[in-house]
């Protein structure tokens, strides 16, 4: 399946303090800070072999946030800078004066609170040093819950995919304990919260998936996938999370998701692309396609697997086999369905067959791949004959004359006796072999070795 390379944005923003309407006095509580961080944006590059869907998340409301106690300063000078710098309209202007107010005033008590508008002002400007006005801060505050939210996301649109999933989940830990800051309402603040929380989830789970680790990347994108279930951005990298080799618990839970997701995909090119991979996922677990359309109609209504709702896997080898021991004769099957039954059916199945076979004179068709006058190395099904792999040895009682040994690679008629065989590498040997002058009977014939259903 094609990879689809679509832009990622991902909205984060990030309230400061709301703005003091009066100048305060020297020596009193140094005014809050203003502005905000505006939603960072960015291009995600998509798990190999697998489709990052279209965007569609939206930037959190973002209510003001200030210190529940506001620090003072002493310092006239240091006080008129920072007011001064903060106060600016212009966010180049804010700049310029906080980076001026931080360089004269590195230890002064307000830098928490400037690095917090710098890193808004960086934002507004699209200037990347918002991400390294976030390391500033969280190096006077390593649980400032605004810079690692920011940080996190900056760094998965950088495909830093290690730092993006530490600072996110950092980001987890510290935003329950995150407390509501005075003048702001209840309400706003916890949909905030939540809204980073669900962002962070988002962030730390795509990460996990770019760095193979899925039972992280399940975790993480399924919380934001409760949080939110229409949001596709979050629905297709969790199925891709739960679709390798896993638990046939987390294998349902991909394809319900990977169907979820196709419902959700707006650009008709890409709905079809995600229609078609979650289709051959669905064929390779349940065995056939039966039941896929079903899915795709559940899914288009149904945001989370229900209790109790799963999808039958395909039949294990052992069981194909039984199926075809007790509905074929031996002697009427091929002999890549031999080869099938001796390599993955139980002791029963493989002795009713064998027992059928052995030492009865067998004509069919195989590929030579080597050659000496009393013994031939034959590819006798499909999938061996294509891997130029000898899977029957042919032995004569007599040599074979040089010049009707046909030569490698080719094909040809012969008649042999079953005498024994092993599984694994799979060997048939054959006594009394023959070569046919006339064409081998269709049955039984080198045939299609169907290789067992993946689980």
């Amino acid at each position: 399946m094609k990879k689809i390379l679509l832009t990622v944005v991902l909205g984060v923003a990030v309230g400061a303090g709301a703005q003091s309407s009066t100048q305060p006095a020297q020596g009193q509580p140094a005014p809050p800070p203003t502005g905000s961080v505006n939603p960072p944006t960015g291009s995600v590059n998509p798990p190999t072999g697998s489709v990052n869907p279209p965007t569609g998340q939206t930037a959190p409301s973002q209510p003001a946030a200030q210190s529940n106690q506001a620090p003072v300063i002493k310092d006239p000078a240091e006080y008129n800078a920072y007011v001064s710098a903060y106060s600016q309209k212009d966010p180049a202007a804010q700049i310029s004066g906080l980076e001026a107010f931080l360089t004269q005033y590195p230890n002064s008590i307000m830098k928490g609170q400037a690095l917090e508008i710098l890193m808004g002002a960086y934002q507004q400007t699209g200037n990347p040093k918002v991400a390294d006005a976030a390391q500033r801060l969280l190096a006077v505050n390593p649980d400032n819950p605004k810079a690692l939210v920011v940080l996190a996301y900056s760094e998965k649109a950088g495909q830093k995919w290690a730092d993006a999933k530490q600072h996110a989940e950092h980001a987890l830990d510290v935003l329950p304990k995150w407390t509501k800051p005075e003048g702001v309402s209840q309400e706003e603040f916890d949909k905030q919260k939540s809204s980073f929380i669900t962002i962070m989830n988002s962030v730390a789970g795509f990460s996990a998936l770019q760095l193979k680790d899925y039972a992280a990347a399940q975790k993480y994108l399924r919380a934001a996938v409760n949080a939110d279930p229409n949001n596709v951005e979050n629905v297709y990298p969790l199925a891709i999370a739960s679709l390798p080799p896993s638990t046939p618990e987390d294998i349902v839970n991909g394809l319900f998701f990977i169907a979820r997701a196709a419902n959700l995909v707006a650009d008709p090119t890409a709905k079809e692309q995600v229609k078609k991979f979650g289709r051959s996922k669905y064929v390779r677990y349940h065995g056939g396609d039966d039941g896929w359309t079903d899915l795709l109609t559940l899914t288009a209504t149904t945001q989370l697997p229900q209790p109790g709702w799963t999808i039958k896997p395909a039949p294990t080898p052992a069981e194909q086999v039984h199926n075809m021991v007790t509905s074929k004769k031996p002697e009427e099957m091929n002999f890549a369905e031999w080869q099938f039954v001796f390599m993955n059916g139980s002791q029963e199945d493989q002795d009713l067959v064998w027992n059928a076979v052995k030492g009865k004179a067998v004509q069919m068709n195989g590929t030579v791949i080597s050659t000496t006058p009393t013994e031939f190395m034959i590819a006798g099904s499909s999938d061996d004959i294509d891997a130029k792999k000898a899977d029957i040895t042919l032995k004569f009682e007599e040599k074979v004359p040089l010049k009707m040994i046909p030569k490698e690679g080719a094909s040809f008629d012969f008649q042999g006796e079953p005498a024994s065989y092993t599984a694994t590498p799979f060997m048939m040997v054959m006594e009394k072999g023959k070569l046919l002058t006339t064409p081998a009977p269709k049955k039984p014939a080198a045939g299609t070795h169907k290789k067992p259903a993946a689980q």
